[in-house]
């Protein structure tokens, strides 16, 4: 395959959305060349990268309807970020709460803590992988510092009622810690309205941003540990990282060439409208699923009663193993398509699919309905063989 060459059919866009904006692209480039070190200096190559940064901060404090564009912290992705929610939080005697549904990028920091002392309750899914806010508030506690849950399923696309939950931890005074990988640049997401104390979220997915960048939203009032100290460009002969945000989270040189390019992306967003992304995306996706739920030997995952749902679907043909039927899908029809675990290995114990995986689907707008046609094809031939 050549660079610039689309004539794949690329459906993993949960993994990373493939196609980027042409504005992106150009931003990336022009960064390449033109940025220097933002907070290293006063000449113009530093400054502009400042402004740069700082330009997309806030952007993103207004995308997320943050307090202010210090409350938005750089990261390199979604799993730095829930990193430095999660062991900037916790203590030792600590209990939290999360689900079933969540990527290993929160549970392996929440094992990590666990074995510290802090305690930790997982919320079981049913079979449609869906989890019961009744059973999130039956797990609080004296002692229950934080819920940290996704706001939609990775495998299932199941989206989560975060504004519901934020509430309940409103009620209860305890903290609420959301992972936006999967939905950040498609659903609109208010952290003061939906009462988000600790938002993570990625660049690379459907923000449309380069990979390498990320960043969390930390509530006004809200103090972390920081994950690393180092270089920060101020406070020099200070023995102890500067606790001023953002720059109390961010030791180190920033991906000011991805963030350009993020900032790009959030303009693109607001150019041509998230809810009219997301329309298409559903679009392609209903289109899928009405196209194969039919199919003889075709099982689907997660619960589809509900129209308003993440891009995904997810399935198995009979007793194949989900890798291969991907592999099958490539080799016969370059699509693209992730099987496995999709690094969620509770939400695959929910569904029953540990052995066999599952071959997952996700859209972008940038999908055509031709596209989405071919594959149900695909599928049909495959079930049929």
């Amino acid at each position: 395959m050549t660079k610039g060459d689309f004539s794949m059919i690329y459906f993993d866009n949960a993994a990373t959305t493939r196609q980027k904006p042409n504005e992106v692209v150009q931003a990336v480039t022009e960064a390449l060349c033109l940025l220097g070190n933002a907070g290293r200096g006063a000449h113009e190559a530093t400054l502009q990268a400042s402004r740069t940064i700082y330009d997309t901060r806030r952007k993103l404090a207004e995308f997320f309807h943050a307090e202010s564009p210090e409350r938005m912290v750089f990261t390199g992705n979604a799993t730095e970020s829930l990193n430095i929610a999660i062991k900037g939080l916790l203590n030792p005697g600590d209990h939290v709460i999360t689900t079933q549904l969540e990527h290993n990028s929160v549970l392996r920091p929440l094992y990590e803590m666990e074995e510290k002392g802090v305690e930790l309750t997982i919320v079981k899914a049913d079979v449609q992988g869906r989890c019961s806010i009744a059973d999130m508030e039956a797990a609080i506690r004296p002692e229950t510092k934080a819920i940290i849950c996704t706001h939609g399923s990775n495998v299932t696309g199941n989206l989560v009622d975060i504004a519901a939950i934020g509430a309940m931890t409103q009620k209860y005074g305890i903290l609420f810690v959301v992972d936006a990988s999967q939905t950040a640049g498609v659903f609109p997401i208010d952290v003061q309205a939906m009462h988000i104390d600790i938002l993570c979220f990625t660049g690379h997915k459907s923000l449309l941003g380069p990979q390498g960048t990320g960043g969390l939203y930390v509530r006004t009032g809200l103090q972390l540990r920081p994950l690393k100290s180092g270089g920060s460009g101020v406070q020099t002969y200070s023995k102890k990282h500067p606790q001023q945000m953002p720059t109390a989270l961010e030791a180190g040189t920033l991906n000011g060439h991805g963030i350009a390019g993020l900032d790009a992306a959030l303009d693109y967003l607001k150019q041509t409208g998230m809810d009219e992304i997301r329309e298409k995306e559903q679009t392609l996706m209903w289109q899928f699923y009405e196209g194969i739920r039919d199919i003889s030997g075709v099982k689907i995952y997660g619960d589809f009663s509900q129209k308003n749902r993440c891009p995904i679907v997810s399935f198995n043909i009979g007793d194949y193993d989900s890798a291969e039927v991907s592999d099958e899908l490539y080799e016969g029809w370059e699509i693209s398509t992730r099987p496995g675990g999709h690094c969620a290995p509770l939400m695959h114990e929910a569904l029953g699919t540990v052995e066999q995986g599952a071959v997952r689907f996700s859209f972008s707008h940038y999908n055509t309905e031709q596209e989405v046609g071919t594959a149900i094809e695909a599928v049909r031939e495959l079930a049929e063989e």
